[in-house]
């Protein structure tokens, strides 16, 4: 008979164990995200696919915060984060320490993310953008690639944790 499995059958690592675990080559970059929801799900999700930090950018809430932990359940204390004011700055610093800049946009040449090949051999940063105006417009110039997810109903956008969590997904799988 199928039963749902209990915590401890799905043999989850602990806060320790997952700190000195390999993670993926990737950071996720949050700019002027607004939602302390949606930057909790996003810590939970980086959390769930090894991703190796966050960095939180502008006005995007940082822990320790009740409403983002309601979302988070604990991932702010095993994800690494760190915080810089300027978009800019996190961008120079992660193209000076080899990272391949992907911008999670609508552009007028952004391909899909169904298209793009992810290379093992790479380190990449994806910077997810505000939930109303999207990636902020003086970071564009310094974004090496956009890519965006393909939609097929009426709306122009995804929220920015569930964008967050395919496209965290989609890197897992091939980076892992």
């Amino acid at each position: 008979m199928v039963h749902k499995l209990k915590l401890e059958e799905l043999n989850r690592i602990d806060v320790e164990t997952f700190k000195t675990v390999e993670k993926i080559p990737l950071i996720v970059v949050l700019d002027n995200i607004r939602s302390m929801h949606n930057v909790g799900a996003t810590f939970r999700t980086a959390d769930a696919f090894l991703v190796q930090k966050i960095i939180l950018c502008g006005i995007t809430p940082q822990p320790p915060h009740r409403e983002i932990h309601k979302a988070a359940l604990g991932a702010t204390e095993s994800v690494d984060w760190s915080h810089e004011n300027d978009i800019n700055v996190t961008i120079s610093d992660l193209k000076s320490q080899g990272f391949e800049i992907i911008g999670i946009e609508q552009t007028s040449n952004s391909q899909m993310i169904s298209d793009f090949k992810i290379d093992i051999s790479k380190k990449y940063a994806v910077i997810l953008g505000n939930e109303v105006e999207g990636i902020s417009d003086e970071a564009l110039p310094n974004i090496d690639t956009f890519l965006e997810i393909p939609q097929l109903g009426t709306k122009h956008s995804l929220n920015v944790s569930v964008c967050g969590g395919i496209v965290m997904w989609e890197f897992a799988k091939a980076l892992k």
